[in-house]
């Protein structure tokens, strides 16, 4: 029932004790006051293409009567013009959503990604975008990628190239995630203007290695630093580690991470339960890296561990900074895997065996896919050791007569 509204009228009518109740304006259709047992909430409400609407205009005492009245004129108005003010809040919330809030959703629904690529993923945001990170992604335009772009590539182009990458991901991610009334909120992914204009860096790959003249050399210094009367705990684990890249072809996490629940040197095997093609693989271990992983402390669950945070080493820069003095060309920890390639095809080790022993899906090749282990490469354990046997000796050559440390043993050997 529909009564004038004064303000004696909405301030002396009792709130109930539970639920709610409405007083309704005579003079305005549709304008009213909710009661609940806390407070008194002025309201507009109409039906909007056959659904009923109702607005919440704001608390009696914040505003007045009138204020309230001119306010649900101005909605009950929208609202007849077909203007839903549900689907219009839910725009202006979806529109609202910031860079960092869309980051948070991206990295939530993607839940295979490894721990390393979300750091990568935060890592971007932090230094990359971080004057965005605050604002709303639907507020990120054409002009404001380019000009970003530009002042990124300046400092590193591979880097800008991969930061652009993952801002197209995460708004192309925002398109398919922020719909309201089945409609995208965000229309067009704005880092399109780098393809249209066509200035994506062009970034050449990596190609880094120790010269295969070199590898000798290489192999010495890391056996003088494995051994040295002078080496410390951290020295010996950090030339062991990167001696253990280089026999295996290891990636730098994969080696870091490695734990000793994850070694059977009696099988002759190191396992990996989670690499980046996320399908665990069972690799083989040569006879000169038996030897080294049994020279190493069993203290604590990591192979090569470290006081970090993180119970395990984290880098080598000084290890590799002296392998690139004897190499005679930069060098990084990366670098180890090309050596590791390059080395494989110098022993005649077939391509695809190659990718496996270093971690690498196999695609184009239907016999290989459907037809060949690629789980358990213990069957590929004369190649790991053809690789080691061809470094050992490579040593020996460089040390011109002197006695070599680790010599390998015959292919399959045993002690």
């Amino acid at each position: 029932m529909a009564i004038k509204l004064s303000k004696s009228i909405v301030e002396n009518t009792p709130l109930p004790e539970k639920g709610q109740s409405f007083l309704w304006d005579l003079e305005v259709s549709g304008f009213g006051v909710r009661l609940t047992p806390t407070a008194r909430s002025y309201i507009a409400q109409a039906r909007v293409k056959g659904r009923e609407r109702r607005v919440t205009l704001g608390r009696h005492g914040v505003l007045t009567l009138r204020q309230a009245r001119n306010k649900a004129l101005r909605e009950l108005s929208k609202m007849s013009e077909g203007v839903d003010p549900v689907v219009t809040k839910k725009r202006e919330e979806a529109h609202a959503v910031t860079l960092s809030g869309v980051v948070t959703a991206y990295l939530k629904d993607r839940r295979n990604l490894k721990e390393s690529s979300r750091a990568d993923i935060r890592n971007h945001l932090r230094r990359s975008f971080s004057d965005w990170a605050e604002k709303p992604i639907a507020s990120i335009t054409r002009d404001m990628v380019l000009k970003r772009f530009r002042e990124l590539s300046d400092r590193s182009p591979a880097q800008a190239n991969q930061a652009f990458r993952n801002l197209r991901a995460w708004i192309n991610y925002a398109i398919g995630a922020y719909h309201v009334d089945g409609v995208a909120t965000i229309q067009d992914n704005p880092v399109k203007v780098l393809s249209d204009v066509k200035i994506w860096n062009s970034v050449k790959p990596r190609s880094g290695r120790i010269p295969m003249n070199r590898v000798g050399a290489a192999w010495n210094l890391l056996q003088g630093l494995r051994t040295s009367p002078n080496a410390t705990t951290i020295s010996r684990t950090l030339a062991d580690a990167v001696t253990f890249l280089m026999l295996t072809g290891a990636r730098w996490g994969e080696m870091a991470g490695l734990t000793w629940d994850r070694v059977n040197l009696d099988e002759e095997y190191w396992f990996l339960p989670d690499p980046k093609n996320r399908t665990a693989v069972t690799f083989p271990l040569s006879d000169v890296a038996i030897d080294l992983l049994k020279e190493r402390p069993r203290k604590g669950n990591f192979v090569f561990p470290d006081r970090m945070k993180t119970g395990h080493i984290q880098q080598a820069r000084n290890v590799v900074a002296k392998l690139a003095d004897v190499a005679g060309v930069p060098v990084t920890a990366h670098d180890l895997r090309r050596t590791f390639r390059s080395i494989a095809g110098e022993v005649k080790v077939e391509f695809w065996k190659t990718k496996l022993l270093m971690g690498h899906t196999i695609s184009g090749d239907v016999t290989i896919q459907h037809y060949t282990e690629t789980n358990d490469l213990r069957y590929l354990r004369d190649d790991i050791q053809a690789i080691a046997d061809w470094i050992v000796r490579q040593g020996a050559i460089a040390a011109a007569g002197n006695v070599v440390q680790m010599p390998a043993r015959a292919k399959g050997g045993k002690r």
